[in-house]
């Protein structure tokens, strides 16, 4: 085992030369406050020492649920360091959720925030956790125990393989599971994507991401630190004060809604965003109306790409040149990665055709938590990850992605892929948004149904929706139903959560 094959020692060794310069820049609070490169690397050093002075065992695994701030990134770069598994929660979960993830992931220590305290810490020590601490912004036991530690520390020794984190999924369908990635699952995803991505000297980085997530966790913040680029750090997302720092930086990472609500402020400028290099986004799928507008407003393409929770980062559509960016697509796959399409027997399609996305490559886990049933299901006879994604490849190699195999609508026998209908009322006038599912029906075992979202000061009629529909796509694919909602339930990445639009009109067709 090599300490250099450690996550943290990688990061550490791209920190820039000059320590005293500033890693990070808080954005939102009262007064801005600065960390350097020193300072992160002195933190994490005393709390990897605080974990070490528990006398755990190797791998023990961490679990967080705290705000974020740039103490909670240290907390997860002092865990790497210490050679132990982290294992961040959403902020959002709740007492029934958090108890699953202590039982399911055994973790020896948690950290949550103090607010929280009083009902995470009987659960966590009723479930056999050993330690539990408090973190919220510069405070907490945390903070006050790792202050008695060493400000040095040698990264621990581990194999590439070995396990740095378990991000559990959103778990739509039946309970979240725990995928398992490894050191190098990490580091060689970041590598790739610095050199794809085009990360250069000066660059600077808004993160205004969760970062209990991969997009926020793995995709923006390994990429500043890995480039040993500043980042200007906001706790929560403001659409105004953020665009007011495009100015002093490069790199923006967001998902669709913060893109919108970028669009929805008058200080969105081509001069104000004039020095910004790339923005990019991910979690949920951009529509191509979001894709053109921000094009026209801010003279910017943005970047769409593709990852999951399982493997990060898998395809990205080119950094340069610009012009070859194309709307609806997530790009062509990351250098190192495989990807394929397959039909539901496991056969190659034809270009063009739908089918299953399924990919290999050294960034792709080790496997689902204490699953290993789970896991043999999800890779194929030749290991390859089988992502539950729908999608297509074109004659150039973008993928186009068509929905999850589990948002399939399969209606008198005929599979109706939602991205295809959702696109198609997407355009018509008044729309703001719209999702297609799939309820219990009487005759055809699953009706379709689309729920739609009107434009601000619009209104849309279902029977001209479905009108407008019969005239561009098969009979069986048009809604049987139109539903309008003045917005849809979507997660905190901004993936609209079809179960629980499942759920809500289950019994519309009294199935």
């Amino acid at each position: 085992m090599k300490h250099d094959d450690n996550l943290y020692a990688t990061l550490r060794a791209a920190f820039p030369a000059d320590l005293d310069t500033v890693a990070f820049e808080t954005a939102d609070t009262p007064l801005p406050l600065h960390y350097t490169w020193r300072d992160v690397d002195r933190a994490t050093a005393m709390l990897a020492n605080l974990l070490a002075s528990l006398e755990l065992p190797p791998g023990s695994r961490i679990a967080a649920q705290v705000d974020k701030s740039v103490e909670a990134a240290m907390l997860y770069l002092a865990v790497l360091r210490a050679g132990h598994v982290y294992l961040p929660l959403n902020t959002a979960y709740q007492a029934g959720e958090i108890e699953y993830f202590v039982a399911n992931a055994e973790p020896v220590v948690v950290v949550c925030a103090r607010r929280n305290f009083g009902w995470v810490a009987p659960l966590a020590f009723k479930a056999g956790v050993q330690h539990v601490f408090t973190l919220d912004d510069r405070s907490g036991s945390l903070l006050e125990r790792a202050a008695w530690h060493a400000d040095t520390h040698e990264p621990a020794p581990v194999q590439p393989d070995d396990l740095a984190v378990i991000v559990y999924t959103s778990g739509t369908t039946g309970r979240s599971k725990g995928a398992m990635l490894t050191h190098e699952n990490l580091r060689s995803n970041a590598r790739v994507l610095k050199d794809f991505w085009g990360w250069e000297p000066g660059d600077v980085l808004i993160h205004a991401l969760p970062i209990f997530h991969v997009h926020g966790l793995f995709v923006a913040l390994h990429g500043a630190l890995l480039n040993g680029s500043r980042t200007i750090w906001f706790a929560r997302f403001d659409p105004a004060a953020v665009i007011a720092r495009f100015p002093e930086a490069t790199v923006f990472m967001g998902v669709p809604t913060l893109y919108v609500r970028m669009l929805g402020e008058p200080a969105l400028t081509r001069a104000q965003c004039a020095h910004m290099r790339l923005f990019v986004s991910g979690s949920a799928p951009l529509l191509i109306e979001t894709f053109e507008a921000w094009r026209e407003r801010t003279g910017h393409t943005i970047l769409e790409r593709y990852g999951m929770s399982e493997t990060v980062m898998l395809t990205s559509n080119p950094y340069r040149p610009e012009s070859a960016r194309r709307g609806g697509t997530v790009g062509v796959p990351l250098p190192g990665v495989q990807l394929r399409i397959r039909d539901d027997k496991g056969q190659p399609v034809p270009t063009g055709e739908v089918g299953h996305i399924q990919v290999k490559g050294p960034n792709v886990f080790k496997g689902y938590w204490r699953m290993p049933e789970k896991t043999a299901d999800d890779f194929t006879d030749d290991l390859w990850f089988k992502t539950g994604d729908v999608g297509r490849l074109d004659a150039d190699g973008y993928l186009t992605l068509v929905g999850r195999s589990k948002d399939l609508v399969i209606t008198g026998g005929y599979n109706v892929y939602p991205a295809e209908v959702e696109a198609l009322i997407n355009e018509l006038p008044g729309v703001a948004e719209s999702a297609v599912i799939g309820v219990p029906h009487p005759d055809f075992g699953e009706g379709v149904v689309a729920v739609v979202v009107p434009r601000l000061g619009a209104q849309v009629d279902g029977e001209a929706i479905v009108a407008a529909l019969k005239t561009k796509i098969a009979n069986y694919k048009v809604p049987k139903r139109v539903v309008v909602v003045p917005e849809l339930p979507r997660n905190q990445m901004g993936k609209v959560q079809k179960n629980l639009l499942r759920d809500e009109h289950r019994a519309l067709f009294g199935a």
